[in-house]
This record gives structure tokens, C-alpha cells and sequence, in this order.
């Protein structure tokens, strides 16, 4: 089972921010904040390696209380020390450059 550090989690949401516009401008899936959290949520997929059973399903359109929330489950689930996820998303979606 592949773990995640606060620090790799930090990274993980620096490069999504530093990379925020493009994300967005390439991706026009709902508001700013959906889509980084969208776009976290599947970086996180793949960089965990979960299987389909471990990968969130949503009904209805997710919005960011639905994302964080299932950043936080996995996150969780994969980290190799406690560290609360909130913070990192706070920043990563703010819109302050």
C-alpha cells in the first residue's frame, strides 16, 4: 500500500497552485475551486495507486465540500504520519498569487 508525507501532500498542492491558471483554463469543469480540488483528487488517485474500490464515487455534482471531504478520507486512509489536509487546500485554492 502506497503512503503519502505531509510533506509529498504539500508538494502535491504547491505544484497544483503554481500551475492553477492553466488548470483551470484547460479544465472548465465548475468554479476554481472545484476544479483544483478535482484536480488534486485525481493526482491523489493515481499517486497513491487506489484501486477502483478505494477511488471516491459521487452522486450528483460534487462541489468542494464533496472533493475535500473525499481528500481528507483518502489522505487519511494513506498517510505515513497525522497531519491535517485542511491548511494545504485552504491554500492551494485561495486566490491570493
Amino acid at each position: 500500500m502506497h503512503r503519502i508525507s505531509e510533506k509529498e501532500f504539500a508538494s502535491l498542492c504547491r505544484g497544483i497552485r503554481l500551475d492553477a491558471e492553466s488548470i483551470v483554463e484547460h479544465n472548465p469543469i465548475g468554479t476554481r475551486e472545484v476544479t483544483l480540488l478535482w484536480m488534486l483528487l485525481g493526482v491523489l488517485i493515481n499517486y497513491l495507486s487506489l484501486s477502483e474500490l478505494e477511488t471516491p464515487c459521487f452522486t450528483g455534482t460534487p462541489d468542494s465540500a464533496t472533493y475535500r471531504d473525499a481528500i481528507a478520507y483518502i489522505v487519511t486512509a494513506r498517510r505515513s504520519e497525522p497531519f491535517d489536509v485542511a491548511p494545504y487546500l485552504d491554500e492551494m485554492t485561495s486566490d491570493a498569487d
